[in-house]
């Protein structure tokens, strides 16, 4: 099977599945970082990522921002001094997706050395 990183986001509609339990830790050792975690009973992925200063945090969000347009699914991102946190979760169907967790892989991506 393809990386996670390597593929690509589908369409996702309202009547979409989300990933159950199986699924979940079958994707989560190609994004050990990230955390499955519960916000009022809607499921997302999320992962703190520290830098040395805000300029730091500040130039990754605009890299996910812009990853996130590319792919036309859009995270939660918190910018804080040295941190950025991110979450990802499917609007549509209140959960999590497959989409999800590639797009976890490609924001881990977007934090290594060309």
């Amino acid at each position: 099977m393809t990386a996670l990183k390597n593929q690509v986001c589908e369409a996702c509609r309202a009547d979409a599945p989300k990933v159950n339990a199986g699924e979940i830790r079958e994707l989560l050792p190609e994004i050990p970082d990230w955390q499955v975690i519960d916000v009022n009973g809607v499921e997302r992925l999320q992962r703190v990522f520290k830098f040395k200063n805000f300029v730091d945090a500040i130039n990754f969000t605009r890299q996910v921002g812009e990853l996130a347009e590319q792919h036309n699914h859009h995270p939660a991102i918190l910018t804080e001094w040295g941190k950025v946190t991110v979450s990802w979760w499917t609007h549509k169907i209140g959960g999590l997706h497959r989409n999800d967790f590639v797009m976890a892989a490609k924001t881990d991506e977007l934090l290594k050395p060309d």
